[in-house]
């Protein structure tokens, strides 16, 4: 089965489905800049996985947490947890809290987002500025500029589990607290 729907199919249903997505209230939400969809999928199911992956993206960028609760399930499961963070929904709004006191001005893009079945995968692209403290040190405008990817399964249109992988090295490096 072929993922990518292509020329003015991939278009038409790209503008449907971020359209009508504005249109409910909604704040303004993160688009991304290539999504491929399941060919047979429908067009109501492509919508409700990209707007809760949609959410998602638009809360690491904010750092809203109405977002997040808005985007993940309940019972959500971090399934590539790291180290020291919560399970649930107060692992991200943790992360994203110390993220933001680190990198206050940080914009979060979403570069491709591939829907598939109950999955969604996001590849993401993190910028800012190191002008704030994390772990202690204390940035002095250090451009940050690094890559994540996440898969999410979402049920009931939020997301259920998270499997992620962030280029942690490339922020460590470019914050100066790894040397390059």
């Amino acid at each position: 089965m072929r993922l990518l729907i292509t020329g003015l199919l991939a278009a038409a249903v790209t503008a449907s489905v971020l359209g009508q997505q504005a249109a409910a209230a909604e704040p303004t939400l993160i688009t991304p800049e290539v999504l491929i969809a399941d060919p047979g999928a429908k067009p109501e199911q492509v919508q409700a996985q990209t707007l809760a992956a949609r959410r998602y993206a638009t809360f690491w960028s904010s750092g809203d947490p109405a977002l997040a609760r808005q985007a993940l399930a309940p019972d959500f499961m971090d399934r590539a947890l790291p180290p020291g963070r919560a399970q649930g929904i107060a692992g991200p709004l943790a992360a994203s809290t110390a993220f933001h006191a680190a990198v206050p001005d940080l914009n979060c893009e979403v570069r491709q987002m591939i829907v598939s079945g109950d999955r969604v995968v996001s590849f993401l692209r993190f910028t800012g500025h190191f002008t704030g403290t994390f772990n202690g040190v204390k940035g002095q405008g250090q451009a940050v500029n690094f890559i994540a990817t996440d898969i999410y399964r979402i049920a009931d249109g939020r997301i259920a589990e998270n499997w992620h992988l962030e280029d942690n090295l490339t922020f460590l490096q470019q914050i100066g607290v790894i040397a390059p």
